[in-house]
């Protein structure tokens, strides 16, 4: 069971030892590419140049690694230059050099970045990063193979199905109805920020949803449309987790899609949830308990439905790269509770630190 704390501490965060040459690294080549550029502008621009030697580092959609600046940052037709057309083209091994005070902040949402692949690099590279390790971000990610993680740990969550495009049949669809029951939501197992998500309400639209989830990725899920309040709460922390305090969304559309996350006029976000005595508890357990089962690590956002007078909290997922957008849900959870923005990123600064001291030489080596 996960070692944590259920109220954010509220003590300033001690200076680095030293300044640390920070490398955030954005872009990417998933469909998430442009939150994670605008994730990357927010940070770039509360960063304390007191503390950090900042190196802003993008990769392109089509896979181009070049050295960028926050105007290298664009977003929907944004008067900036996008990455694509901005900086020179690098090497990205030599800018990863490792060195005590070298931390890589990856801020890549979504596949070839937040599932385990570009952690690979930076530990081959031998450098401190901020978040979850291989193991684990590729876990969280993987949205089918997390469920069964979850559920090995007896933690509640909706009725689903996950199966791989090839499994698609005639008869899937009186599964669903025998199984779930109507309407469903659909999605590609390894993506997030909604993309490539559909509800669907009977037998007749599920081909076309399931025809877009698949144009995302080979592996499916399929879960049941729940009636409840949609719950979110911040984890930060390595081997001792810390929860924040629960935060709620209410969509202005139908569901959670994508433009209700970014765009100015969609979701509300309520922080902290108004919430029923001891349910806020159960939500800052039960994130820790998710966040340390797919071993999450640095920081997480955990994900729930609220069925107030039915089966209670449910886990949806585990996010190990949660988004650092204005209207994003994790740093407005944590500035709830006492930890401003700026302080939020020494702080991850600080875990990756801790983390990298703790494992150097003890990969592939016995203990002495």
């Amino acid at each position: 069971m996960a070692r944590y704390r259920a109220t954010p501490v509220s003590e300033p965060t001690p200076p680095l030892a030293e300044r640390v040459r920070l490398v955030v690294l954005f872009g990417g080549r998933s469909a998430e590419h442009e939150i994670s550029c605008v994730s990357a502008a927010s940070v770039l621009g509360a960063l304390d140049p007191e503390r950090y030697d900042v190196l802003p580092v993008g990769i392109t959609s089509e896979g181009r690694w070049v050295a960028a600046d926050a105007r290298g940052v664009g977003w929907r037709g944004a008067r900036q230059p996008t990455l694509e057309a901005a900086g020179r083209q690098i090497d990205p091994l030599p800018v990863f050099a490792a060195s005590p005070t070298t931390v890589v902040l990856p801020l890549l949402h979504g596949p070839f970045g937040e599932d385990g692949t570009i952690q690979g690099l930076l530990e081959q590279a031998g450098v401190a990063y901020v978040g979850t390790g291989v193991l684990g971000s590729a876990l969280a990610m993987d949205k089918a193979m997390a469920k069964e993680v979850l559920a090995s740990r007896g933690l509640p969550q909706a009725r689903h199905l996950a199966l791989r495009d090839i499994e698609v049949d005639d008869v899937l669809d009186e599964r669903v109805g025998d199984e779930l029951g109507w309407p469903v939501f659909v999605k590609p197992a390894n993506l997030g920020s909604s993309v490539g998500i559909s509800r669907v309400e009977g037998p007749a639209a599920l081909p076309e949803a399931l025809s877009l989830a698949a144009s995302f990725d080979e592996w499916l899920v399929i879960e049941e449309a729940i009636a409840g309040r949609e719950l979110e709460c911040g984890v930060l922390g390595n081997a001792e987790l810390e929860a924040s305090v629960p935060g709620e969304i209410v969509p202005s559309a139908e569901f959670y899609d994508f433009d209700d996350k970014y765009s100015d006029s969609g979701a509300e976000l309520v922080v902290p949830a108004a919430l029923p005595e001891g349910v806020a508890g159960e939500v800052q357990r039960l994130a820790c308990t998710a966040a340390a089962a797919v071993r999450a690590e640095g920081m997480a956002r955990v994900d729930f439905f609220f069925e107030e007078d039915g089966r209670g909290l449910l886990v949806n997922e585990v996010n190990t790269i949660p988004g650092f957008t204005p209207r994003s849900m994790f740093p407005r959870l944590w500035a709830a509770g006492g930890v401003p923005y700026p302080e939020l990123i020494d702080r991850l600064v600080a875990l990756a630190l801790e983390r990298h001291a703790r494992r150097s030489g003890r990969i592939g080596r016995p203990r002495r």
